[in-house]
């Protein structure tokens, strides 16, 4: 079934603001793509049949448009003061930079994230994971020098996503933790350099993507329905894991290679403390992907299936497809290098 034409319009012009914020060469035109990139993604949230949506939109909207006013706020002043920027230079960048971070929903502004994940469906929440991030990364990669800052925001987004994760029941909000924890990583990645971030944001694109489609398709929010739905076919619990163990970053996996390239930057750059916590910290998002799939793997419950809505025959090519690109990748990469 084809999506109304308002739907059609309302993802052509969410296309057009990340775009028009991220090729701006000026803050007002960013802050004019990143609002019209919000006004664009709230009638795609709603749905008159759910009010969890409705509650959901209304609590992004308020969390956007007030990071937009102090946006828009920090560059007027800056404008203002151009001629003693150096000395206000630490001051406009960090508001900038918190303003950026509370539209990603990085810790310590993570509050609003996890909350409005829950009243999404998953096709929304694949986007509040993926596409919405990406204009307000490029932005801070403009305002990385703030190194201390930068740190202590990379620290908190990573032990508050890991240790959030710990006693989620909901799929939706395991999500969100764990790209709260992603986050963390991508701004590691930030400050190292574009490309480091940008193949990682890729990379975890394409494995929170196949899970989300997995998810949605099998009508799946729950942790004990992903318990029972996948009892009587082991091959797609095989792929989905496998996907989740990538996702989490475990060797020999495709996820493994963006966290290598970024441990590799942070030793080349000497950040050996903020190393530390960071790989400390993802041994516990290991912990409950891997709690996840144990349970999944090792019990088979005769309960009567929740929903009948799943058909396989739709998802196979994309299954294999994220199966081999999530299982081979770092293989087929570490030989492309080498054959180089």
């Amino acid at each position: 079934m084809l999506p109304s034409p308002s739907k059609l319009l309302f993802f052509s012009t969410l296309i057009f603001g990340a775009l028009m914020a991220m090729s701006s060469n000026s803050w007002l035109a960013a802050w004019m793509g990143l609002e019209i990139n919000l006004l664009s993604f709230i009638p795609l949230m709603t749905n008159p049949n759910n009010t969890f949506s409705t509650e959901a939109s209304l609590k992004y909207f308020l969390i956007q448009a007030l990071a937009s006013a102090i946006l828009l706020f920090s560059v007027i002043f800056m404008y203002l003061h151009k001629s003693n920027l150096l000395l206000m230079f630490n001051f406009h960048f960090m508001l900038i930079s918190s303003t950026l971070l509370l539209k990603l929903g990085a810790a310590p502004f993570h509050f609003w994230f996890p909350g409005t994940m829950e009243g999404l469906n998953w096709i929304n929440c694949a986007f509040l994971m993926t596409w919405q991030k990406i204009s307000p990364l490029m932005l801070l990669s403009y305002t990385m020098p703030l190194k201390t800052f930068m740190s202590w925001v990379i620290i908190t987004s990573i032990i508050i996503g890991s240790l959030g994760g710990l006693n989620q029941l909901s799929l939706r909000k395991l999500m969100a933790y764990s790209s709260i924890n992603h986050l963390g990583w991508m701004l590691a990645a930030l400050s190292s350099g574009d490309n480091i971030w940008l193949f990682y944001f890729l990379v975890y694109s394409l494995l929170s993507i196949s899970m989300i489609l997995i998810f949605m398709t099998s009508n799946i929010y729950r942790l004990n329905q992903l318990i029972i739905e996948y009892t009587d076919t082991p091959p797609l619990k095989f792929c989905l894991f496998f996907i989740v163990l990538s996702l989490g970053g475990l060797p020999p996996f495709l996820g493994f290679l963006p966290k290598w390239l970024v441990i590799q930057s942070l030793v080349e750059s000497n950040q050996l403390f903020l190393l530390t916590i960071m790989v400390t910290t993802t041994l516990l998002t290991l912990f409950f992907y891997l709690r996840l799939s144990f349970i999944s793997f090792m019990f088979k419950p005769t309960n009567i299936k929740w929903n009948n809505m799943y058909s396989s025959n739709n998802l196979t090519l994309t299954l294999l497809t994220s199966f081999c690109f999530s299982t081979l990748g770092l293989l087929i990469t570490s030989l492309l290098i080498t054959m180089s």
